[in-house]
């Protein structure tokens, strides 16, 4: 892969971009880009809608001056990189799908997500942290790094309300990216958290088996969030990925 290739980096919810602090000084000179989705680090709220997540992308890509790219995706910001491609697939030169999957939520994920969705309009953000911390981060992480449970909680605590609830409903109507993946024709590596109970192990497995030119990387000690648990072994198998 040429090593001028930029990088853009979507984040995950209902983090921010910061949470790539660690990758940016990873990549070094490389360049890259972090955007925030809609309703996040600032950024105003649009509707709800996956699809309006990745056109953000691509105006972004497009002010940065930026053709191609590897684009690295985790969780939501996964689900985003496959409406990217979906849109634009001539502006990926690779994927990083990160503790994400390519299906659909079950009835019982969407009636959750609008639960969440109306508690986030009525309430705010305060009860996030509390209610999403035992399920993002990882068993080891939960006993052994509170820096890094205090690092995404403090992200958490920045979210806004309205940014929440939308996210949340553009994610409970993503469409089911599985027929597609054969139409991934770029390679594509796919990284999960050991301790991941979110986006299991097998999730991961499922898209590196439909995809053309697909690897797997499991990472230890790491839960849903494995790029801020786990950082310089994401960042060993990304930058591997990358030469």
């Amino acid at each position: 892969m040429d090593p001028k290739t930029p990088v853009v980096l979507l984040h995950a919810f209902p983090l921010n971009a910061d949470m790539w602090e660690s990758q940016r000084k990873a990549l070094g000179s490389r360049k890259t880009l972090a955007p925030n989705f809609p309703g996040f680090g600032g950024r105003a709220v649009s509707e709800a809608e996956l699809d309006r997540f990745a056109r953000v992308v691509i105006e972004d890509m497009d002010a940065s001056g930026i053709g191609r790219a590897v684009v690295v995706g985790l969780s939501m910001g996964g689900y985003a990189a496959f409406r990217l491609h979906a849109l634009a697939p001539e502006r990926l030169a690779a994927v990083v799908l990160a503790d994400t999957k390519a299906s659909g939520d079950d009835e019982t994920g969407r009636a959750r997500r609008t639960d969440q969705a109306n508690r986030a309009r009525q309430e705010g953000v305060a009860w996030l942290a509390e209610a999403l911390l035992p399920a993002l981060l990882g068993e080891t992480t939960l006993k052994e790094r509170p820096e890094v449970v205090a690092a995404v909680r403090a992200m958490m605590d920045e979210a806004d309300a309205e940014g929440v609830a939308r996210a949340l409903e553009a994610m409970r109507e993503r469409p089911d990216s599985t027929p597609h993946l054969a139409d991934i024709q770029v390679p594509v590596l796919l990284m999960v958290g050991e301790e991941d109970t979110l986006t299991p192990v097998d999730e991961a497995r499922k898209i590196a088996e439909r995809v053309k030119d697909g690897r797997l990387t499991v990472i230890p000690g790491a839960g849903h969030l494995s790029n801020l648990e786990a950082p310089d072994r994401f960042n060993e198998a990304l930058l591997s990925f990358l030469g």
